[in-house]
């Protein structure tokens, strides 16, 4: 256990690139939207109209989990580590960097709340059905979408560690035969109605926060299975 907690630390070593980045980058965000919103009026459309700035967070995150594998993880096995123990104490980083990040993104959204969207009605940290109206929830709607971010961050590294240039080429051809098939499916049968309307009709705990954390298990899955044949 100790060696796991010494593995997790190893993602802290540098919270300048781990933390500083993501927040600095979000923060970029935000400080745009709010300018855009104030001298605009982007808040009088209803719902005080919609931004995806927050997403600008959970790519980062999630770039960060890619360099955990791609950089710490040959440190942390130089340090006689094993996979197993290198794997285990980054999933334990995902899962509170996942849970800080989602009470931080809460309280921030109970303040946008109480500001009425930070005076020009800017729904910037829970866009649309994200924002829930409850703390303890909200930290789940947030929270798990990190989690998710995290783990798709380990899969991606794991890719690019195996085998490199040509695995991440590979993933991402093989990610736009998929989604673009299904496009071309979906388009073909005229079942786009129906897609919006399953979509409407599911509720914000499932989309935000079940779906999340089944990505979220199947990349950890995949991904615990391919570290056992990186190669530092």
């Amino acid at each position: 256990m100790n060696r796991v907690l010494a593995s997790a630390r190893l993602h802290a070593m540098n919270p300048l690139l781990t933390v500083g980045i993501p927040w600095g980058v979000v923060s970029l965000s935000f400080v745009i939207n709010l300018a855009v919103w104030s001298l605009t009026d982007a808040g009088t459309q209803p719902g005080g109209g919609i931004t995806g700035g927050v997403a600008s967070l959970y790519i980062t995150v999630l770039v960060v989990f890619v360099q955990s594998v791609t950089q710490v993880m040959p440190f942390a096995m130089g340090m006689s580590l094993s996979r197993r123990t290198f794997y285990l104490g980054t999933a334990l980083a995902a899962l509170v960097a996942a849970l800080v990040y989602g009470v931080a993104v809460a309280l921030l959204v109970a303040i946008e709340d109480a500001t009425g969207g930070w005076g020009v009605r800017l729904n910037f940290w829970a866009p649309g059905q994200m924002d829930v109206d409850n703390i303890a929830l909200q930290v789940l709607v947030s929270g798990a979408p990190m989690l998710a971010a995290a783990f798709l961050g380990v899969a991606i590294g794991v890719v690019m560690k195996r085998w490199g240039q040509y695995g991440i080429w590979g993933l991402v051809i093989g990610a736009m035969v998929v989604f673009g098939g299904l496009a071309v499916l979906v388009s073909w049968r005229g079942w786009w109605g129906d897609v919006g309307t399953w979509l409407v009709d599911q509720s914000t705990l499932t989309l935000a926060v079940a779906i999340p954390v089944a990505l979220a298990a199947v990349a950890a899955a995949l991904s615990f299975a391919g570290l056992r044949r990186v190669v530092p």
